[in-house]
């Protein structure tokens, strides 16, 4: 059974300065060419120095309040999906209830790297058919900038920064959760990850710079074969064929994984949404960008199935399969 909520806004933010890749040739060993040729990337956004995931997160959610016309001030549960917070503690949902002067709600930071949207979305639905809440905030977010070695010309190409925010609120008549397949791999965490307080991992030293660090080669076979698979899982379980798919918005990874997984599918390139081109890999604000970006320019109609499918460090990966309930915002954000 469909749960009993809905996305009712979105609205998304990246920051102004732009880093592109004829930039990152005078930066390090690359050309524009390798680069678009081997991930689709042509520029990224980069945070300022004084500018932190909270403060893009907290420029989303304006931009969600501007285009939607509604209030946040009774949400009842935040949710922000990110893996560079501010601070260790207090999370970013807190600061944003801060920042919003929300009177009465729970707050919370979710950690699923590139697939924590989806998974902060998927929460919020089954908190809400719960019937626990009925208004939630949930965020993606991250500032990859602050945590990539510009050295390292394997990945310093791939990230930027941004934060994409929605609403999920409860809807009896028109519920548009309608499936969903998540999953995990600890034993894969080895190939892409970030050194915290331990610098080991099931026993294996680990490369301690606290820096991003990734197998790409690794990552990229897990990637398309687990979600190929869950995109099958999504479809069988809510009885529809991937035909019927309106719109895939994976996780803007690399368009080599996104047409990989197209091919596996039999969805086409062209009904995919992505961020990646201009705004490169963004970990967990990658796909309400490129969702937000779709109901922008007109693609994403109401009533269009969309699904949604995050996958990242963990390993973890989590696909959610909605019914499009908004229509087009009133108004395009400056």
């Amino acid at each position: 059974m469909p749960a009993h909520a809905k996305i009712t806004a979105i609205g998304s933010y990246t920051p102004e300065r732009k880093l592109t890749n004829a930039d990152l040739e005078q930066m390090i060993d690359t050309t524009d060419e390798w680069i678009v040729q081997r991930t689709g990337i042509r520029e990224r956004r980069i945070a300022a120095a004084d500018q932190y995931t909270s403060d893009l997160c907290t420029s989303a959610v304006e931009r969600l309040i501007e285009t939607s016309g509604k209030s946040v001030d009774d949400v009842d549960m935040i949710i922000v999906a990110t893996h560079t917070p501010d601070f260790p503690f207090p999370g970013v949902s807190a600061l944003l209830q801060a920042k919003f002067g929300i009177r009465s709600t729970g707050a919370v930071d979710l950690n699923a790297t590139c697939a924590g949207f989806s998974y902060g979305v998927h929460m919020a639905g089954g908190l809400i058919a719960s019937g626990l809440h009925s208004k939630i905030l949930v965020v993606g977010a991250d500032t990859m900038s602050k945590i990539t070695d510009y050295t390292d010309r394997t990945t310093c190409i791939l990230f930027g920064d941004g934060a994409g925010a929605v609403l999920v609120e409860r809807d009896e008549e028109q519920p548009s959760f309608l499936a969903a397949h998540m999953g995990t791999d600890g034993k894969g965490g080895i190939h892409v990850y970030r050194t915290g307080l331990s610098n080991t991992m099931n026993g294996v030293p680990l490369v301690d710079t606290k820096c991003f660090i990734q197998n790409g080669r690794e990552v990229y076979k897990w990637a398309v074969g687990t979600v190929t698979e869950g995109i099958r899982t999504i479809t069988a379980k809510a009885g529809i064929s991937t035909d019927d798919i309106d719109w895939l918005v994976p996780h803007s990874a690399n368009m080599r994984i996104i047409e990989s997984i197209c091919e596996k599918t039999g969805i086409p390139v062209e009904k995919t949404l992505h961020s990646l081109v201009t705004c490169g890999n963004t970990s967990a604000a990658s796909i309400p960008l490129a969702l937000d970006f779709g109901v922008q320019e007109g693609k994403v109609k109401k009533g269009d199935l969309v699904l949604l499918y995050g996958f990242g460090g963990g390993l973890v990966h989590a696909g959610l399969l909605l019914r499009w309930g908004i229509d087009k915002p009133r108004m395009n954000p400056a």
